[in-house]
């Protein structure tokens, strides 16, 4: 089994690509996050014809989350877990896909430590790991996956100095996603490859991306009956070249059949 997610940023401006993408990398489950589309616009017809069914939460020009499964949908969940605050933003979406629990998630970027968004960042990641012990153990076959908006480690980065007293590292962000893994989520693709200097997001400005000047923000968390089945990860750094890219790119685990 093939998992995947990627940060689309703008499904309407990515749907080439896109399309492009789901032919060569042929993934089962894919995770996908800023598909800034309502639900009313989001294309399951289309996917279909991939041969996906599809799930998504939008709310327009902003944000949106989605699933693509060619190994089935159920037990769908279109927001938090019931007796969790909802979030008024459309930002996670869960279901089950062959048999593992899929969330996909579009974490808020939190814009500044000082910044309101900072806190709604924090408290939205609680709820998440409420929503993830809500609907799923440990032992059971779990993945999160998405655009969490955090590097994990200085590894992550670039440049740490960079990041000083800033968003996606500060020791709060950091803290709240090793709360997360200590439910019982491994970093699949870090655990596969363990060096640094591997990046999935690059700012378009400054050629960030022909510079090498990234961050790994984008996440497949996978409880260990998954993780142990990981066989092969990637960032694919081609659906980042050419025209009209996402400042994503997509990160791929494969799964095999026994560990």
């Amino acid at each position: 089994m093939r998992l995947a997610t990627w940060n689309v940023n703008s499904l309407n401006a990515r749907m080439e690509r896109v399309d492009e993408w789901l032919d060569y990398a042929s993934p089962d489950i894919l995770c996908m996050q800023e598909t800034k589309m309502s639900d009313d616009q989001f294309p399951h017809d289309h996917f279909a014809q991939f041969g996906y069914e599809s799930v998504h939460v939008g709310e327009g020009q902003w944000n949106g989350v989605a699933i693509l499964s060619r190994v089935g949908i159920d037990q769908v969940h279109t927001n938090f877990a019931p007796g969790i605050e909802p979030d008024g933003e459309a930002r996670l979406v869960s279901a089950t896909c062959g048999g593992v629990k899929v969330t996909s998630v579009y974490v808020p970027n939190g814009r500044a430590v000082d910044d309101d968004h900072y806190v709604y960042k924090l408290g939205w990641l609680d709820r998440l790991a409420d929503h993830v012990d809500s609907i799923a153990s440990p032992d059971e076959m779990v993945v999160v996956a998405g655009d969490f908006n955090i590097a994990p480690t200085d590894l992550d980065v670039y440049d740490p100095a960079k990041f000083t007293e800033s968003t996606h590292t500060s020791p709060a962000e950091r803290a709240a996603l090793a709360e997360l893994e200590g439910w019982g989520l491994a970093d699949a693709f870090r655990r596969l490859q363990p060096e640094g200097g591997l990046y999935s997001w690059w700012d378009y400005r400054a050629g960030d991306f022909h510079q090498h000047r990234g961050m790994r923000i984008d996440l497949v968390l996978a409880t260990e009956p998954v993780a142990s089945r990981a066989a092969f990860a990637t960032i694919d750094r081609q659906a980042r070249k050419g025209e009209k890219p996402s400042d994503h790119a997509p990160v791929i685990v494969d799964l095999v059949d026994h560990p």
